[in-house]
């Protein structure tokens, strides 16, 4: 696999690939990489919490995880 981030001087560009990839159908993308976020996305801060659940009386029972 292949990513490199550019940036475009014009509105023509080439990309040279390893010998590996000749021969194969290859997908390729080109996005800005602010592309369809807004300014109140671009400045969102993430986080990670955890969610805290209580399991004290829980007891896991297999078959009916893999009931279909």
């Amino acid at each position: 696999m292949i990513r490199t981030i550019i940036k475009a001087t014009g509105r023509k560009i080439t990309i040279d690939i390893p010998e590996k990839y000749i021969g194969k159908e290859l997908e390729v993308i080109a996005f800005s990489r602010d592309e369809g976020l807004n300014d109140s996305e671009k400045n969102k801060k993430v986080s990670f919490t955890v969610l805290h659940t209580e399991f004290k009386n829980y007891k896991f029972n297999r078959d009916e995880a893999n009931e279909r």
